[in-house]
């Protein structure tokens, strides 16, 4: 018998066990497993996988030089329909393995929604091994339960609900996805009709290397992890991350920062951050949250740098947040448990770039030690502020980069914080993710809401789930701040030679909007991250009301749209644009759904006081009444009759006024209006004083 060489022997094994020779089987076991190891997402996969999307998206996107690009009908759009046993099966996903879908998200509108057959047929099974409404699969008990099975917001009515299931569905050989309705028509599937369901998807799904052993889904699998299945939904619901176990060295990072000032501190050696910690203190602590920035720099490689409000997920408005990776605590405490390795420095650095002092308080890196190998990748933060840019609907949507990345890593999340300055939706724009040079893009979806995980623009807040969050939701349809946040466990999305991320904004109405998207990724060394520090944008003064973006104070002509809705009894204000241009820069105030005798305020600041001629340009309409105008509780003009069978404008005088410095309110009052006409309205295009 020959002699073992037991050097040559150790360096194989090594090597086997470096290179991945020694193949991981994919199961639900092992993907449960990755779910609550933080750690993994900070080594490139292995084994290796790709990560796409099938989605309902509007098919009429097929290139950037071709109308369509920003279409919207993004429903019922699916791959074909089978005649299944009798059934009529709309298929939404059929792919190859080895693979797991990884993340699921639906929506539905119309008659019955939601109410149909999902099935999920696993390798070369006629039999779906996943049957029953997509309420119950996605957000119920079929699969699993609460939070990798949930709807969001559990304050919003539970049929305006994204529904999201995050549990991994392994298969080794193809999985198919089908779903069956009555009320699905399939000579127009993308239509909204009386009568009909819409259907809004998006499957997030990895697809390994060939020879990656799966053990498909199925029900026995699912018994036999029963309680791992069990142990996994606590942790994640109950946040136990882990950190509490560790032995975590700690270095304070407390710093008193004065206007333009910078700390840094050091951790030498071969280790890994698993929690950052801090508070911030200031004057103003909404623009102290945007203009004191985290900069962190990995054995040399500067990869974050961000505003330490949307590095902690909040933006600036300091709210409870609760997810697997950043939770910040009602006392003003914000956590982080990205994990961030580093092979021999790491420089923390802090900067106000502010213009007042900022206190750093109760702020602490907490790392342990780490095996830096060749899969060990560099943590990354890239932020950025589009400041008043000026979307619109359809044609008038803009496309703004998230990220641009160029090297080998993993994208694992992002986030948006938003001043919307209109009583308008902000988020009809869809995400689009090109992955190592792709001409179409392989993530392309349904709407910023539904990239969330919520659904149908609503506001509500949720921020205990522990992938999606939106903390702050008041501006969803409303001059208002909002704050939307998707990190990425098993859909988190590997690249090898770049990935660019551009996100859609397409807004309901055409207004201005400051839009600041974070993003955080993971790459190996000597990657780059093309986009650039925004110092400008960190220094802007962050918006908290209208005016702070749409100003007046500098102006004696005052747009319809930069009037602010105050006090009123009944109805709504709204914004409402037209294409024609009938309106001075395409859009006007109104209001509507009042009754006689309701008054509604309608607020400006001005800073020249003084006397002036007043003549108001209003919208005359089929459904337009008779008002009474007060200026600053002075009334000014009496039955104003702004009824007219056409819709058109009128320029009419008022008379003298009086303006104040400071705020001034045009109070609105129905008098009367036609017999017969419903939905009464009163609309202002312009105020103009001489």
């Amino acid at each position: 018998m020959k002699k073992i060489d037991l050097s040559l022997l150790m360096v194989g094994l090594l090597f086997y066990s470096i290179t991945g020779f020694a193949q991981k089987t994919i199961s639900i076991e092992s993907l449960l497993k990755e779910i609550v190891d933080r750690s993994e997402l900070a080594r490139y996969p292995d084994p290796v996988f790709t990560c796409r999307q099938f989605s309902s998206y509007d098919r009429a996107t097929i290139s950037k030089d071709e109308p369509g690009w920003f279409a919207n009908s993004d429903r019922s759009m699916f791959l074909r329909i089978e005649t299944n046993n009798g059934r009529r099966e709309f298929v939404m996903m059929d792919t190859e393995g080895p693979g797991a879908i990884v993340r699921f998200w639906m929506t539905f509108a119309g008659v019955n929604s939601g109410r149909g057959t999902l099935r999920i047929y696993i390798d070369d099974y006629f039999k779906p091994a996943i049957e029953g409404s997509a309420f119950d699969i996605l957000s119920g008990t079929v699969v699993t339960s609460a939070p990798l099975a949930a709807s969001v917001s559990e304050l919003t009515p539970y049929e305006n609900r994204g529904h999201n299931l995050y549990f991994p569905i392994p298969y080794a050989q193809r999985c198919k996805v089908t779903y069956e309705s009555e009320n699905l028509h399939e000579d127009d599937p993308g239509a909204r009709r009386i009568g009909t369901e819409a259907v809004y998807y998006n499957i997030n799904y990895r697809t390994y290397e060939p020879a990656t052993k799966v053990v498909s889904y199925s029900t026995q699998e699912m018994r036999k992890n029963k309680s791992l299945i069990d142990r996994v939904q606590k942790q994640l619901k109950n946040k136990e991350r882990g950190t509490e176990k560790m032995r975590l060295t700690q270095i304070p990072l407390n710093a008193t920062l004065k206007s333009g000032e910078s700390k840094a501190f050091t951790i030498n050696g071969m280790n890994a951050i698993q929690k950052l910690s801090m508070d911030i203190r200031a004057a103003n602590l909404h623009q102290a949250l945007r203009s004191t920035v985290l900069e962190i720099t990995f054995d040399g490689e500067k990869t974050v740098w961000t505003p330490v409000g949307d590095f902690f997920g909040i933006g600036y408005m300091p709210v409870y947040s609760n997810t697997w990776y950043t939770q910040t605590a009602k006392d003003g405490q914000m956590n982080a448990f990205w994990v961030m390795p580093f092979e021999k420095e790491c420089v923390i650095t802090l900067h106000n770039l502010g213009d007042q002092e900022v206190t750093v308080a109760n702020a602490l890196a907490g790392y342990n030690r780490w095996s830096w190998n060749q899969r060990s990748m560099h943590f990354g933060v890239t932020w950025q502020q589009y400041t008043n840019v000026y979307p619109g609907p359809q044609d008038l949507a803009l496309e703004l980069n998230f990220a641009n990345l160029k090297g080998k890593g993993v994208y694992v999340g992002d986030g948006v914080a938003l001043f919307n300055t209109a009583y308008a939706w902000w988020g009809e724009g869809d995400e689009k993710i090109y992955v190592d040079g792709e001409k179409f893009p392989s993530h392309i979806g349904t709407g910023s809401e539904d990239y969330y995980g919520y659904a149908w623009s609503r506001p509500e807040i949720f921020t205990d789930h522990p992938f999606i969050a939106q903390p702050y939701g008041e501006g969803a349809n409303s001059p208002k701040y909002a704050v939307n946040n998707r990190f990425r466990a098993l859909d988190g999305i590997p690249f090898t030679q770049s990935i660019v991320f551009d996100m859609e904004l397409w807004h309901a109405m055409r207004t201005k909007v400051n839009y600041a998207p974070v993003t955080y990724w993971y790459m190996i060394p000597g990657g780059q991250n093309l986009s650039v520090n925004d110092v400008t944008g960190a220094k802007e003064p962050v918006a908290m009301q209208r005016s702070d973006i749409y100003s007046n104070k500098l102006q004696l002509t005052i747009e319809g749209e930069n009037l602010i809705g105050g006090n009123m009894l009944k109805g709504r204000i709204g914004y409402q644009s037209n294409p024609n241009n009938l309106w001075s820069d395409g859009m006007q105030l109104f209001w509507r759904d009042m009754e006689k005798g309701d008054k509604a305020d309608l607020e400006f600041d001005c800073a020249f006081p003084g006397e002036y001629d007043f003549t108001g340009i209003f919208t005359i309409a089929p459904n337009n009444g008779v008002f009474n105008l007060y200026f600053n509780g002075k009334q000014v003009a009496s039955n104003l009759n702004l009824y007219n069978s056409q819709i058109d404008v009128k320029e009419i005088l008022i008379g003298k006024i009086n303006l104040k410095a400071g705020k001034n309110i045009l109070t609105v009052e129905l008098v009367t209006y036609p017999e017969g006409i419903n939905n009464i309205r009163f609309g202002v295009d312009k105020l103009i004083f001489k």
